[in-house]
């Protein structure tokens, strides 16, 4: 899978609330930062979007995709029902076919 197909199906196991293929793509080591939190591993990343997430009827519509060898850079909008709830930025680190950090903007 290449890199930009390997993010998407972040963004789609988040979407599908498929918490295996979200698992599958996230490296055990993987961290994510963000405004309002870090992530330390892939089990409390993946924990927290299926149990603690404060909405998850939500979608992510992205409206590019930059690669760059083992880099991604993605710019989208979180959306709930059509209504656009914010804009963010996503800025991937991947290895050995998996994500293994993300740093995460929004506005």
């Amino acid at each position: 899978m290449d890199s930009a197909a390997l993010v998407r199906r972040y963004y789609d196991a988040l979407d599908d609330h498929d918490y295996d293929a979200l698992e599958d793509v996230l490296a055990p080591a993987f961290s994510q930062r963000r405004p309002d939190r870090t992530f330390e591993d892939r089990d409390a990343f993946v924990a927290f979007m299926r149990d603690e997430r404060p909405n998850p009827d939500t979608s992510h519509h992205l409206e590019s995709v930059v690669t760059a060898d083992e880099r991604v850079a993605v710019r989208g909008r979180v959306t709930e029902g059509g209504t656009t709830l914010f804009e963010f930025a996503d800025f991937f680190e991947l290895g050995d076919g998996r994500i293994g950090r993300l740093e995460t903007y929004s506005r």
